[in-house]
């Protein structure tokens, strides 16, 4: 299982860079596997820089990075990282999901980082394993690959899977790892030159708190967002909302006025855009689809918000023509 006692040093370990691969976490790996060999006098993880042609791989900065080869380096190694980032939706490398089932059933190691685990699910590598994504693409997953039971954990290691949500998250997955290797002596070392303060458990949340995210902490308003946030598809009334917090609709109206400086029912709608906005740029969902999994009723009606609130239709966002429902939506206007 991942993150068990090795075998023998060092581990054997190939990054695999996807398009436009996010640096950050990509970073975290990479340095977590350096200082764990320097902190410890030996070389206890040895890596390599893979691609799927051994071509160089440009990251989401723009950042170009050479390659040490293509898969074919990755065979004798024993755990293998996807390394993903943005637009993983548009990947569709039928010759990695192959590759990928392959070293699977040698019995490698498996996982991802950030939305690799897109390319893993997309190889039925993830069918019957706990797994886990960046929050902001956890919906578009979700609509994806219903069947596979994903979490909003930090990262998830479940048995010979592993996938990490992302950003620093990847620093503290391999300190848990790193501590159960070789001794919570030497992740504490390394967390110290990381100048991380704590190591989080994978059940430390992915985003910061909602008082800390709005600047807000009165309790009421707090529990109404939280509502909101979770029916998203399925909106509640005004008249629910209101009645779960124990309040008034006047009330209720008040409240969103004074901390938020709009009514809760604008603020519901920005938060449902929001979330479609993320679908269409994530999933290749239609757009009566994305509506529908926002709380919408039509795609005309989508489209009216949409425009309204981001200045550019839906079709729009993702660089397409103009539809007739958008059409009769500009027209009724």
């Amino acid at each position: 299982m991942f993150g068990n006692v090795p075998r023998e040093v060092p581990q054997k370990i190939a990054l695999v860079l996807v398009p436009r691969f996010s640096f950050l976490p990509f970073t975290g790996l990479i340095e977590s596997f350096r200082l764990a060999n320097r902190l410890s006098g030996q070389e206890l993880y040895n890596r390599v820089l893979v691609s799927s042609d051994g071509g160089p791989v440009t990251a989401s900065n723009g950042i170009t990075l050479d390659v040490a080869g293509d898969l074919s380096l990755a065979e004798a190694c024993g755990t293998v990282v996807i390394c993903g980032g943005l637009d993983v939706h548009l990947h569709q490398d039928k010759s990695l999901q192959a590759w990928l089932r392959k070293v699977d059933r040698r019995g490698a190691d498996v996982g991802a980082i950030c939305t690799g685990s897109y390319i893993l699910a997309r190889a039925g590598l993830l069918e019957g394993f706990r797994c886990t994504i960046h929050w902001e693409n956890l919906a578009g997953f979700c609509e994806e690959f219903p069947d596979i039971e994903v979490t909003t954990e930090l990262f998830e290691i479940d048995r010979n899977r592993f996938t990490c949500s992302g950003g620093t998250a990847v620093i503290d997955m391999m300190l848990n790892v790193i501590a159960r290797q070789h001794g919570y002596e030497l992740a504490a070392s390394v967390a110290d030159q990381f100048m991380h303060e704590r190591i989080r458990d994978h059940h430390d949340r992915q985003r910061i708190s909602l008082p800390a995210r709005l600047g807000v902490r009165h309790p009421k308003l707090l529990s109404v967002i939280s509502l909101m946030e979770q029916n998203l598809e399925e909106p509640l009334t005004r008249s629910e909302l209101a009645r779960e917090a124990d309040l008034s609709t006047r009330q209720l109206e008040r409240l969103f006025r004074k901390y938020l400086n709009r009514s809760p029912a604008r603020y519901y709608l920005e938060l449902r855009l929001n979330k479609a906005r993320l679908l269409l740029l994530q999933t290749n969902m239609s757009v009566i689809d994305v509506a529908l999994a926002c709380g919408f009723v039509s795609a005309s009606h989508f489209s009216k918000c949409y425009r309204d609130f981001f200045g550019r239709t839906p079709r729009k966002e993702r660089g397409l023509p103009l539809q007739a429902d958008e059409d009769q939506s500009r027209v009724a206007e």
